[in-house]
């Protein structure tokens, strides 16, 4: 590719390399320190100690020991998890499927993309769901804990995969005719690994990041949810006695995945599709992060479970449709808007680029309103939890800062783009996600 397709990267996000390596060791220790730091193996959530210099000890204690670390491989879960992406991979080749095209690509062409039949990755899903009720109601709840069991090994399992894909998409991104992310080519190694340096890594048809987003992960992230759930019930004497606490838990995630894959083809239009490389950056958050740290409420509850009764449950349950409404009908907006249609007859400016800003419906409250019902949603997840503990509210803190750094990185590009129409715009729609508060 010419140098006026693949420009040097010359502006940094996440402080620069520096950042981009902070990042890539400190996602995979947060990882494991959400288990070690919430779990009943190590003695709570938190773990009980006398003073935070014990805490210390112990961890350094752990990380000093050949033990410790030969103690997060598991071969018999890593084993599990191969043959859990295998059985995704086949799936995708298998099961009937339609093409769809992506967004125009700077070499004027657009990648054509196989999603699975009138339901897209949703068949996967239900794939994935039948097998899974299949083993359960022939063995019975307890032959599917092998999940809570083996979460350190498996959590190992993926981290491996993630760094493999990331690590072999970077060194074929040098091959002749590759396509490289405007962000992604610095020419420095551990920035472009974990931004990534290819926009669109394939193998033959097989689209690794858009299948990365959609597929092994967060599919994962509801068998691992029905596997806390079965564990519960193995302790408590059966799925009837599973508390409603967990089965809200189960039913709020579960319905936010199924959407997210049925809507797949409103993947191909996100930042992470049309912009961003695919280094270590998603892998890990797409294979890693995703499953087993959006899972630590379910895994806190199997061991924790927690009644709510009535009342909070219908107040929970209020919140989550909230939160999902609007960051559905939001979304809803945005994609019919995009792909033509204007139902709604929503306002809009035209930009001098001759791009379309919409300025009314939920996109004339906010310029992100449904990070706002993603906010939401989040909420509610983790008020089924209780209040005994704080870390298993770590995923809607988390989450804020992740959609506020999405939301600067989105206005910057934008602002970049539009110029003077992007100040214009922002007059227009002067908060960014959440109406009168930011």
């Amino acid at each position: 590719m010419s140098v006026q397709l693949n420009p040097r990267t010359t502006h940094y996000e996440f402080l620069g390399p520096p950042g981009a390596f902070a990042i890539s060791i400190g996602v995979p220790i947060m990882t494991y320190a959400l288990y070690f730091g919430c779990s009943e193996t190590s003695g709570g959530c938190p773990p009980k100690f006398a003073s935070l210099s014990a805490v210390s000890d112990l961890v350094i204690h752990s990380v000093t020991s050949l033990d410790w670390w030969k103690g997060l491989w598991d071969t018999e879960a890593a084993l599990i998890y191969l043959a859990w992406y295998t059985f995704c991979v086949v799936a995708w080749a298998i099961l009937p499927g339609d093409q769809v095209s992506g967004t125009t690509l700077r070499t004027g062409e657009k990648k054509l993309y196989k999603i699975n039949g009138a339901f897209l990755a949703f068949s996967t899903f239900l794939l994935a769901l039948g097998v899974t009720s299949g083993i359960i109601l022939r063995f019975g709840p307890e032959s599917f804990t092998f999940i809570y069991n083996k979460w350190v090994g498996l959590t190992t399992a993926s981290l491996v995969m993630a760094f493999v894909q990331a690590t072999y998409c970077y060194a074929v991104s040098f091959n002749q005719g590759k396509l490289l992310a405007l962000g992604g080519n610095s020419g420095n190694f551990i920035y472009d690994w974990y931004i990534g340096r290819e926009l669109n890594p394939r193998i033959g048809s097989f689209d690794i990041k858009s299948f990365n987003e959609l597929r092994p992960g967060l599919i994962l992230w509801v068998l691992i949810n029905i596997s806390m759930v079965c564990e519960q019930a193995t302790r408590r004497g059966g799925l009837t006695k599973v508390t409603d606490s967990m089965w809200l838990v189960l039913a709020f995630q579960t319905w936010y995945v199924a959407d997210g894959l049925y809507n797949e083809p409103a993947l191909f239009t996100t930042m992470d599709i049309t912009s961003d490389g695919f280094g270590f950056m998603l892998s890990v958050g797409d294979l890693l992060w995703v499953p087993f740290v959006y899972s630590l409420q379910a895994r806190y509850l199997a061991f924790h479970p927690v009644e709510l009764g009535p009342l909070a449950t219908v107040g929970i349950l209020f919140t989550n449709l909230v939160g999902y409404y609007i960051f559905r009908t939001a979304n809803g907006e945005k994609n019919d808007f995009r792909n033509g249609t204007n139902p709604k007859n929503l306002k809009f400016m035209t930009t001098k680029k001759g791009t379309k800003l919409l300025i009314s419906g939920w996109w004339g409250r906010s310029r992100h309103p449904n990070y706002m019902g993603d906010l939401i949603m989040a909420l509610a997840w983790s008020l089924p939890t209780g209040f005994d503990t704080p870390i298993t509210y770590f995923y809607v803190t988390y989450f804020a800062f992740l959609l506020i750094h999405r939301q600067l990185r989105d206005d910057e590009a934008c602002r970049l783009k539009y110029g003077e129409d992007w100040v214009a715009y922002k007059k227009l729609v002067p908060y960014r996600i959440i109406p009168y508060i930011y």
